[in-house]
């Protein structure tokens, strides 16, 4: 059933201000909220300048999110609205690694949507956090990781309850281009920091 856009940008800004306030608004999955973002953007930003917010928009990969907006000399900081987000190790080597699938579709085949299955993400990070003798639990830490991941909404379940997310877009926000050159120098250290950690926690 197609919606009424009939609306002013007026009409339309509360319930926009609102969707970006509960977390990224994609094009692909929430295409009527798009368009009223794409129609009251200049509404949208002069809005929520007031409480240090901005707007960011990605057209081209289509999606729009909120950001505490840096702080200017002589400005009177404000409580903060979007939280900062702590990160475990293992879920940070897990966004960084699936930041470098994205790159690497696109490099490859250009498609848009990058599909992964649990497996392959597990497969991902297996190398890393190898040599344990309690795969089992290993596994459950990964899968926690997916979880969180999904949470943070970097990764959507392609169907309820299911084992084959996409890499959304959003993450290359997060994890730029050159952030992403010197991954392999951080993946070995990563890697390094893993035999550390699992040489502590496993003893002789």
């Amino acid at each position: 059933m197609s919606e009424n856009r009939s609306g002013s940008a007026r009409d339309i800004l509360p319930t926009t201000v609102i969707a970006l306030m509960k977390g990224v608004v994609d094009r692909d999955q929430m295409p009527a909220t798009w368009q009223d973002l794409v129609r009251c953007t200049s509404q949208v930003r002069d809005h929520i300048r007031i409480v240090g917010l901005e707007l960011i928009v990605n057209e081209a990969e289509g999606y729009a999110y909120l950001r505490q907006r840096p702080e200017t000399d002589g400005e009177d900081a404000l409580p903060r609205i979007v939280p900062r987000r702590q990160l475990s190790f293992s879920v940070s080597v897990l966004l960084a690694l699936l930041r470098r699938r994205l790159a690497e579709a696109d490099a490859s085949s250009g498609e848009r949507h990058v599909v992964v299955t649990r497996e392959q993400i597990h497969d991902l990070v297996r190398h890393i956090w190898s040599a344990s003798s309690n795969e089992a639990k290993q596994a459950d830490r990964r899968d926690r990781d997916i979880d969180r991941i999904v949470e943070l909404g970097f990764l959507r379940p392609m169907s309820r309850g299911g084992d084959t997310f996409e890499v959304r877009r959003i993450l290359a926000a997060f994890i730029d281009a050159q952030w992403l050159s010197e991954f392999d120098q951080r993946l070995a250290a990563y890697a390094a920091h893993a035999r550390q950690v699992r040489e502590g926690t496993e003893g002789p």
